[in-house]
């Protein structure tokens, strides 16, 4: 009997696909990356056809790699980076142009427009501050600027964060869908009655024609046939929510950080939490017809992505690997802060002005006080994620931590450092694909929800080992500097 779970992780940087056994065993992994599309300053695009193309070759070289056919693989989950905007055509399949990226701010000037009561309105709907990050915009902008509305509003247009665009290729056309945690991420949903919002449709004109259906993340979403067999599409989930569940953090007062491309705390909340400090209600997935689990995030826009930025736009390291003996060959960073605020500043700012900055520069500052300082700002950004959860009232006694930066021991000392609490680094670091193999292998019935607490091992804590002033002092410096970012686009 077929048992293996293939999740399909598909990030910002590269697709994935890595087979797991039903309690979270790796069986194989193939990666590749594909091209980021830069036309101008602050748009960032993907092809989808290059999404789609990555992502289907990893699924073919993941199984060849564990020397297994699709018919050994039970069931497959989808996680996806969210937000980012798809438009194509529902009989072609095409799409008629690139996506637009999460982290692109194009249209930043549409939602700078917006009245504060669209704002509280947006915000009350949709537990989400009003941004240029969610896709809402996006889809506006693609629907103007290539002349799609009449077309949209025929039902001849199909919208869809990337999960969508894929589920609706692996299912050859049949499949327009996506799930809760994936709906809650396009200024779009309401959270409260769990629908697509009239009011927030009408604001940006948007067809309901074009919108998927939404489902339950372990929903049954269609089948992917492949070498004469139909493998079940048992999960679709968002992958900060996806790393949220494969850390096994269920339940409230339980909170994960991801250090990927950019760095996103998680925590479940018993109900929907109204934020003061800039954190965003959003759901955290939904599994069969119980009621959807809500969760508060925070979110950096730029984390693991500046160590790329050193590798491929300094030059300064050739490996990100590098970077923790860089940093640990000084003993500080000479003075140098680095915002590294590329596209804007997410939580507690929300400052879509700001821009990236390094400041105390001198003669004797070198590249390891540079990427020293890089590392620094990662853990700088996440403390004032959780220091804005902890205004808000929660609590947050350790961190559950995973992505790809998340191997870099000094980062992880940092984090813990400033935070005053245990980091735990757990067995298994690919927690994303691992929270979508697990939510496909209960819609499966692989597994029971009370296995995956069984199964969930730490396998390094990082103890803080600094005082509280000390880490007080460095708070208030990197403060300083990045009220210096900030605003810096008129």
């Amino acid at each position: 009997m077929a048992n293996l779970i293939a999740a399909l992780d598909q990030g910002t940087t590269s697709s994935r696909t890595i087979i797991f056994t039903p309690s979270g065993d790796i069986v194989a992994m193939a990666q590749q990356d594909y091209p980021q599309i830069y036309p101008q300053p602050d748009w960032v695009e993907h092809s989808p056809q290059n999404i789609l193309d990555s992502q289907l070759d990893t699924f073919k070289k993941a199984l060849k790699q564990a020397k297994v056919g699709a018919s050994d693989i039970a069931c497959i989950g989808i996680c996806n980076q969210r937000e980012t905007t798809v438009i194509w055509e529902r009989q072609s399949g095409k799409a008629v142009a690139n996506a637009i990226v999460w982290q692109d701010k194009r249209t930043a000037p549409a939602i700078a427009a917006l009245s504060d009561d669209q704002r509280k309105i947006i915000h009350q709907k949709t537990g989400l501050v009003a941004d240029a990050y969610f896709s809402a915009s996006k889809i506006r902008w693609l629907l103007d600027h290539h002349n799609l509305q009449a077309r949209a509003e025929q039902g001849e247009l199909c919208f869809g964060t990337i999960d969508s665009w894929l589920l609706f290729n692996l299912t050859n056309g049949d499949v327009h869908a996506t799930d809760v945690s994936n709906a809650s991420r396009t200024m779009l949903w309401n959270i409260h009655n769990h629908q697509w919002d009239d009011y927030l449709l009408t604001l940006f004109n948007i067809p309901t024609a074009m919108l998927p259906s939404v489902k339950a993340s372990n929903s049954h979403f269609g089948d992917y046939q492949l070498d004469g067999t139909s493998i079940p599409i048992h999960s679709v989930i968002g992958d900060q929510q996806a790393a949220t569940f494969g850390q096994a953090c269920l339940t409230p007062g339980q909170s994960k950080l991801t250090y990927g491309t950019g760095c996103f705390l998680l925590s479940p909340t018993e109900q929907t939490v109204a934020s003061s400090r800039g954190l965003l209600t959003t759901i955290g997935w939904q599994i069969d017809q119980q009621p959807p689990v809500s969760a508060v995030e925070g979110s950096v826009f730029i984390g693991g992505a500046v160590l790329q930025w050193l590798r491929d736009g300094l030059g300064i390291i050739q490996h990100a690997s590098e970077s923790q003996a860089m940093a640990e060959s000084v003993p500080d960073s000479n003075g140098v802060m680095f915002v590294p605020a590329f596209a804007g500043l997410g939580t507690p700012y929300w400052d879509s002005q700001a821009r990236g900055m390094m400041i105390g520069l001198t003669r004797s500052t070198s590249k390891a006080h540079i990427v020293r300082a890089a590392l620094e700002a990662i853990a700088y950004q996440c403390t004032e994620v959780v220091d804005a959860m902890r205004t808000d009232g929660a609590q947050v006694n350790e961190l559950r931590v995973d992505g790809g930066a998340s191997a870099n021991g000094f980062l992880l000392q940092q984090q813990a450092d400033l935070l005053g609490i245990p980091i735990l680094r757990p067995k298994q670091t690919e927690s994303t694909a691992l929270g979508a193999a697990w939510m496909a292998a209960l819609g499966k019935g692989l597994i029971k929800i009370d296995d995956i607490n069984q199964y969930w091992q730490a396998k390094q804590t990082f103890e803080p080992q600094i005082s509280r002033d000390e880490a007080g002092e460095r708070m208030r410096q990197w403060q300083r500097a990045v009220s210096r970012a900030k605003e810096w686009v008129k």
